[in-house]
């Protein structure tokens, strides 16, 4: 766990980090969130991470906390007085404190709280070659899926729900048996023609960064991307079935509700994306 907090303007002891109980944050889930992943000391995909958070403060109409360098070396700093070569930095900023009543208030500086924490390497490569699975669950969020706010309620009934049946993740799916994406990643498909297919990126998801990252590396490698919807259907008979996020990176999956995906095992395709996707952080490291 982090050490040392950052919260508007100090570094502080963990135990002692605190905001105000009428931050909009804690009254209204009035703010939004970014996690970015620390590799050598350095972070990914930080220009992609930081644009979101403009984009969402934007949506929101929440003013950003301080500019945009300022903000990356106090990152830096808080990653340095964590010690953290490999890990997480999670940022949060709300519209801030003011008397509770539903619209914005006039003339508050906005909250920032950071904190920072280590992550095993060997247990995430672990996982990636075992695989993992996961469940099916109906997509019961808001509209604006687009923007990364800290209401997440129904994401947290999803993540627990699969933790009761036993699964890493639950994959969310909306009223026309279509899969959005998992409770805090995107999902992935191969299949059955061999194709690599993920949902396009709209209000109905987020725009994960490790997503935006591997569409671009495929690219790069001349390998085929469909950007289409697909259903829990297709979903149970693909080739293979992957996840990304921030901190599962490419991970495969090997078990959809009681279905087995391919032979059971992490598939060739997903641990060959997981590669290029290890080495894009390598050299953005």
């Amino acid at each position: 766990m982090s050490r040392i907090a950052y919260v508007n303007g100090q570094y502080l002891p963990h135990r002692d980090a605190s905001v105000h109980i009428e931050d909009r944050g804690y009254q209204f889930a009035d703010g939004v969130y970014e996690v970015v992943t620390i590799v050598g000391s350095r972070m990914i995909d930080e220009e992609g991470h930081l644009d979101r958070l403009w984009r969402s403060l934007g949506e929101l109409r929440i003013d950003a906390p301080m500019k945009r360098e300022p903000l990356k070396m106090v990152m830096r700093e808080v990653i340095r007085q964590n010690g953290i070569r490999d890990g997480i930095i999670y940022l949060q900023v709300t519209r801030g404190v003011a008397p509770r009543d539903h619209p914005f208030p006039d003339d508050i500086p906005t909250s920032l709280v950071m904190t920072a924490k280590r992550l095993s390497m060997e247990k995430a490569a672990k996982k990636a070659q075992e695989g993992v699975s996961v469940i099916t669950v109906p997509d019961i969020r808001w509209t604006r899926r687009d923007i990364k706010s800290v209401s997440l309620l129904p994401n947290v009934l999803a993540k627990q729900e699969a933790k009761e049946n036993g699964a890493y993740e639950a994959f969310q799916v909306d009223e026309d048996g279509m899969v959005t994406e998992g409770s805090s990643t995107n999902a992935w498909i191969v299949s059955k023609e061999g194709k690599i297919v993920t949902r396009p990126t709209s209000n109905s998801i987020l725009a994960g960064i490790t997503r935006a990252s591997l569409i671009r590396e495929l690219e790069k490698n001349g390998i085929e991307l469909e950007l289409r919807s697909f259903s829990v259907e297709e979903l149970l008979s693909a080739r293979e079935v992957f996840i990304t996020s921030s901190t599962s990176y490419v991970l495969p999956v090997v078990k959809v509700d009681d279905q087995v995906i391919g032979n059971g095992h992490p598939g060739l395709i997903s641990l060959k994306l997981r590669k290029i996707y290890e080495k894009f952080m390598s050299a953005d490291a």
